[in-house]
């Protein structure tokens, strides 16, 4: 894959400083309760091991270290750098940082990592609340993407991605049925998971019952469905349900949607990946004027 070019480099990252702000002056009004975690709240890192000690997540590659970074509400507790790539992050002088070469940083990553010659050891980000993130929309018509057990951290990763791309509001998944923040999340967001909202929760039909209290049109997708996506959004705020791949929506999640939807696609192939379905439908929801 060619690597963007300079101007859509500072474009992207100008974006996500944009959505920080907006983040952060948010949440400035609507702070997180301070309480413990309920049905439509969940931590958003990486669980404990079995031994119960929380390992920190270690992200690699300059664009997810660089949006890293960037992130006010990101702690950046230590980097392991190439001196190229320190040359091209802008490194805070009071980071722990050890320089290395490529092959030596290699080993502090999964196998065939492409880390870059960037390697950030982070705190997983705060707690959020669904209500904190609905509340943040409200004057909005931005869309909600919903995740029914989607676990590949590439998938996740590639949604955030699109969900950033086309300004969503942001992504709910379940608690439990859900990657942890990940280098392989991370990675794949290309700086998306520093910007874009990921709640998760415990119950997911509770959840869709609060989002449609807060005035979304729940659609979800499935190739079962009569209707096309652009048939039943209509004008107002719309929320993207997708199941897993295979399995699909789960039956009780399908109940707690508005109406169904599939995509226009040809017979030629039987389904799109769930991350590609995801963008298709964020670019027809932004397309609609």
């Amino acid at each position: 894959m060619a690597k963007p070019s300079a101007p859509v480099n500072a474009a992207v990252n100008a974006a996500c400083m944009k959505r920080v702000r907006r983040i952060a002056a948010a949440h400035a009004h609507h702070p997180l309760p301070l309480r413990a975690g309920g049905p439509l709240m969940a931590r958003r890192g990486h669980r404990p091991s079995s031994g119960g000690t929380a390992q920190r997540p270690r992200f690699w590659g300059r664009h997810a270290v660089a949006a890293a970074l960037a992130n006010p509400e990101r702690v950046v507790r230590k980097m392991w750098l190439t001196r190229e790539a320190a040359a091209q992050l802008d490194v805070p002088a009071t980071m722990q940082v050890t320089y290395a070469d490529a092959a030596d940083l290699g080993k502090l990553v999964p196998a065939d990592a492409p880390h870059q010659g960037a390697i950030a050891e982070v705190e997983p980000l705060e707690d959020m609340w669904l209500a904190d993130l609905l509340a943040q929309g409200k004057e909005d018509t931005r869309p909600l993407i919903v995740l029914d057990q989607v676990t590949d951290p590439h998938n996740v990763g590639a949604i955030l991605r699109s969900a950033a791309a086309f300004d969503a509001l942001g992504i709910v998944t379940q608690d439990r049925h859900a990657p942890p923040e990940s280098g392989t999340v991370a990675r794949a967001a290309s700086g998306a998971l520093e910007t874009v909202p990921w709640i998760r929760v415990v119950n997911l039909a509770r959840a869709l019952e609060e989002i449609a209290e807060a005035g979304f049109w729940r659609i979800g997708l499935t190739g079962h469905a009569e209707k096309t996506l652009a048939e039943t959004m209509g004008s107002q705020r719309v929320c993207i349900v997708l199941g897993a791949e295979g399995e699909g929506m789960r039956q009780n999640t399908e109940a707690h949607c508005d109406e169904l939807a599939r995509l226009p696609i040809s017979d030629k192939v039987e389904s799109l990946n769930v991350s590609n379905a995801a963008a298709v439908a964020l670019y027809a929801a932004a397309a609609r004027g």
